[in-house]
This record gives structure tokens, sequence and C-alpha cells, in this order.
């Protein structure tokens, strides 16, 4: 215990628990705040809306015939772009990251990543010059009628392999160094300020990424990768907590876009659940309808009546 004597020679005493308090106010008010990396969300929202989100909308905008079926689409381009950048920007994300990887698993994931978005692009590209022809989302590969009408019947075995290459290895390879990358980022959002507030950039961006994260566990079928780093991030806000610190403004908006993007999924699957239609298609306990799915089989077909 530390006796303090002032000028006038009152005394009072102070717990070395109280000066380690006040001292690390002290420092903390000295340090830097800490700055919303307005410049890499931005870039990961536009790259998400309109390299990824893009490619469909334009497959529906553009029409069928506007450039040859055995050369690549305007779609396609879209995807070799963002096979590019979706690399690049979580390179920047590990970088702006305290977490870092060791070089060897920096140098697997990016290469994980690239296959699985190249093997996504290849079956996703083939799957719209299927539909073109009457293939239909909703149902399963043998069961669509193109299908059964194929000859030889083993081609349908070919076509199989595409699909499984595409909603299992590929999102898996490029899914699970994705949330990964996010999750190391997620751990360095913390700081001892207790009241760090997102600025009005992150609340206008906060919607969009939310919005993409929908898409991502919809139309990607990653429920489960989602589900595990939601958790892993709800765990660590708890464990920092104990430790006193608090998400910065980064952490708020990426646990924020997170949750809500979890609420969009539930009421996207309360308002499908009844849909007898879907069911055979997604016939498991997680029944999560694909986006494309259901315009392809409720909203395009109105659009036809």
């Amino acid at each position: 215990m530390y006796v303090i004597r002032d000028a006038q020679s009152t005394t009072y005493t102070q717990t070395p628990q109280t000066l380690h308090s006040a001292a690390s106010t002290q420092v903390e008010a000295l340090l830097p705040r800490p700055r919303f990396h307005l410049d890499l969300w931005l870039s990961f929202t536009f790259q998400n809306w309109i390299l990824d989100v893009g490619r469909p909308v334009v497959m529906l905008v553009l029409p069928a015939d506007w450039l040859p079926l055995q050369h690549p689409g305007v779609a396609d381009y879209l995807h070799f772009l963002y096979n590019v950048t979706a690399p690049l920007i979580l390179l920047k994300m590990l970088e702006r990251s305290p977490w870092m990887l060791p070089g060897l698993a920096v140098r697997l994931g990016i290469i994980a990543v690239s296959m699985g978005t190249t093997l996504h692009l290849a079956a996703d590209s083939i799957t719209r010059r299927l539909l073109l022809i009457g293939y239909q989302l909703h149902l399963p590969v043998r069961e669509n009628p193109i299908m059964r009408n194929l000859k030889p019947s083993a081609l349908v075995d070919f076509f199989e392999l595409l699909f499984y290459y595409d909603d299992t290895v590929g999102h898996m390879m490029w899914c699970v160094p994705f949330f990964l990358v996010l999750v190391l980022f997620f751990n360095g959002c913390f700081s001892r300020r207790e009241q760090e507030r997102m600025p009005p950039s992150a609340w206008m961006l906060l919607a969009p990424n939310a919005a993409y994260y929908w898409y991502l566990i919809t139309e990607g079928q990653t429920f489960i990768l989602f589900t595990f780093t939601f958790f892993a991030m709800t765990t660590t806000v708890m464990h920092q907590r104990r430790r006193g610190l608090f998400l910065n403004s980064d952490g708020r908006f990426m646990f924020y876009s997170f949750s809500a993007a979890l609420i969009l999924v539930v009421i996207w699957v309360g308002c499908l659940w009844n849909d007898s239609i879907l069911r055979t298609k997604v016939p498991g306990l997680i029944y999560i309808p694909r986006p494309c799915t259901v315009y392809t089989l409720h909203l395009h077909q109105m659009s036809h009546i």
C-alpha cells in the first residue's frame, strides 16, 4: 500500500490495484482510437455484390442468345474477376489482422480458394446452359426430365460428379478459408474502449453485408460453416469481456452483420417451410432453399403465365 501526501500534509492511501487501473486508463486515453477499415469493407461489399451476386442477375437480365453458348458469357467473366479479387481481399484482411497464420498455411488457403472458385465457375457455367434447355434446379440430377432422356445413361453420372465438385468440394475449398480468415480478423477487433461506436459508413454497409451473408448461406449452402463461425465469434466476445476487452467498430460491424444474416435466414426458411416441392430437393433436417431454385420454380413460372 502506498501513502501519498500533498502540500497541505493531508494523507490518503491508494492500493496497487487502484494505481494500475488509473495508469491503464491514462495509457488507454493516449492510445490512438482504432479506425474503421472502410476501404477494406467497401471493397469486400462491392466485390461480393457485383462479381458474386451480380452473376445470376446478369444472366436474368441479358438475353440468352446475346453471346454464343460455346463461348464464355458476361456472368462467366464476372466469375473470372471474382476468382482473382477474392484471394486478394482475403490476403488484405490477413495483413490487417494481428492473428497471422504461418506462411505455408496462407499459401495453401489461397490455393484452395482459387481452386474452389474455379470448380464453381465451371459447374455454374454449365448449369446456366442446362437451364436454357429445360433443366430444373428444384429436382435432383437423375430426376430431371432432360437427364432421363440422356443417351447413353452413363452421362448422368458425369453430371452428378460435376455437381458434387461444385456443391461439396468446391464450396468447402472456398468457404472454409473464407470463414477462417473472417474469424482471424475478428479476433483482432478488440480494445479496452468500452464505448466504441460504429461510424455512419459502417451502418450504411451493414445491410448489404448482412444480405450477402444471407445469400452466401442460402445459395452457397454454408449454414453449418456459418453457424460454427458465428459460435466462435460469440465465444470470443464472451472470453474477451472477462479480460476487459470490448469490440471495436470493425468487430461490431462483423458481429451485427452475422446476427442480421442469421435473422434473415430464419425468416427465409420460415416463409418456405411448407413448400412440398422444394422439400424434394432439400429433404434433410437442415432445410435452406436456394434463391435461384425458388426463382426458377415459382417466380420464373409466374412471369410466364
